[in-house]
């Protein structure tokens, strides 16, 4: 049925499948700007005013907004919210250029598709990228200074295990322990020299060999630097840590009374994700009204949109076992699943971490078809304390996706039915 739409998406299905770039980069403006039509007709609804420009901080109390043909609006508050955000980091060795050497700001603006790439971090964003840029017909190569791709401690090892097959099927080569040293230029060619990262341990000797990647382009998702060292923190007093990151209590407070601060600009000690952004922003909101808040970081779901996606939740099996708990782990395949051998798509698997006494439900960890999807059911499961046997004693629709999460919940129960 979807096929019939697939022009919509920019794919040109006659008579074989290509891509439509052009169709595809005009669909995602229009999306967009259907979004921003709506934030700003919400803004209308709820009396919001609106000021578009570059904001700084003047003084206790006032804020300066720059706006277009250098206008100027001196703007008064009571309570100050500050969700200035971050921006790609930059590597001093190769600095962007907005052109070969780019960072994923620029990587969503392409008219074109490189026919090679090489993406520096196989984290979230560079894993996700390599998923499109793969998919949309790049030769991708990722390079990752730690031992795994989605190198982060809230993603179960097996979930790194099992995209890193699944990039291998698709033809997406990759390099662990790997670091990308320099990038010369030659001509219209980039060549990219890769050797062992510092972090790397008990490396083979031909690990230890550098590498020479050629590529059109290199994309470098390394991580994120605050939005916050010029605008005006200074003629506050806000604290800041030795990295610029704004500081902030769990009613997101910053040390300033009555000012506040979410989202990325809080930096990787809180969670850097949207979702999480929009949460700090309703607690501090309501704290600013004089309400008394705290925000809860214990159940934040994780997504990463790669082939396949990666839902996380909770405490990973490493984590756990970590903490010192009894706990178990429990996996089933979505191969099992009849809905995923149906609509095709039967890599990847879920987990279940729980406490080995009680069966409260510590962690869940999903990589497979829709698995942003299915993570809300661990993430409910966890803000409210459930157990497996609660999950195991709701019924699951059938067929259905969701019923890998039955399914793993059986398993931890020692009732499961495949395996």
């Amino acid at each position: 049925m979807d096929i019939q739409h697939a022009g919509l998406f920019g794919i040109d299905a006659d008579p074989q499948p290509t891509l439509n770039m052009p169709a595809l980069t005009e669909r995602k403006a229009r999306v967009i700007e259907v979004q921003r039509k709506g934030i700003a007709a919400l803004f209308k609804h709820h009396g919001v005013r609106y000021l578009k420009g570059r904001g700084s901080i003047a003084a206790t109390g006032q804020i300066e907004v720059q706006g277009p043909e250098d206008h100027v609006a001196d703007v008064d508050y009571d309570r100050l919210i500050l969700a200035t955000g971050s921006r790609p980091m930059e590597i001093p060795a190769f600095p962007y250029d907005g052109q070969r050497i780019i960072s994923s700001n620029e990587a969503l603006y392409l008219d074109e598709i490189p026919a090679a790439v090489v993406i520096v971090g196989g984290g979230v964003i560079g894993c996700e990228f390599a998923s499109i840029l793969a998919a949309f017909g790049s030769r991708v190569t990722v390079v990752e200074a730690l031992d795994r791709l989605l190198p982060l401690p809230a993603v179960d090892a097996d979930c790194s295990k099992v995209l890193a097959r699944e990039m291998k099927k698709r033809k997406i080569a990759f390099h662990v322990n790997r670091t990308v040293e320099a990038v010369e230029r030659t001509g219209d060619q980039l060549k990219v020299r890769v050797g062992p990262s510092p972090f790397a341990k008990n490396l083979k000797e031909r690990d230890k060999q550098p590498l020479e990647i050629e590529a059109d382009k290199v994309l470098v998702c390394v991580g994120r630097t605050p939005n916050a060292g010029d605008i005006g923190l200074e003629n506050l007093g806000v604290t800041t840590d030795e990295r610029g990151w704004i500081v902030a209590d769990e009613r997101l407070q910053t040390n300033v009374d009555g000012v506040f601060a979410i989202g990325d600009v809080l930096g990787p000690s809180k969670i850097m994700l949207a979702h999480v952004a929009s949460s700090e922003g309703l607690v501090a909101a309501e704290n600013a009204a004089g309400g008394d808040y705290r925000m809860d970081y214990a159940a934040v779901p994780g997504a990463v949109f790669t082939v396949p996606e990666v839902g996380n939740v909770g405490l990973s099996e490493d984590q756990a076992r970590e903490s010192g708990m009894a706990v178990r782990a429990d996996t089933v395949q979505f191969r099992t699943i009849g809905k995923a051998q149906v609509i095709g798509e039967i890599a990847g698997q879920a987990k279940i971490v729980s406490a080995a006494d009680t069966g409260r439900i510590l962690g869940v960890h999903i990589i497979g078809p829709h698995a942003s999807d299915l993570i809300a059911e661990g993430t409910l499961a966890i803000q409210n304390g459930l157990t497996v046997a609660q999950l195991v004693g709701t019924i699951h629709a059938h067929p259905t996706l969701a019923e890998i999460m039955l399914e793993t919940g059986l398993k931890a129960l020692d009732r499961g039915l495949h395996g």
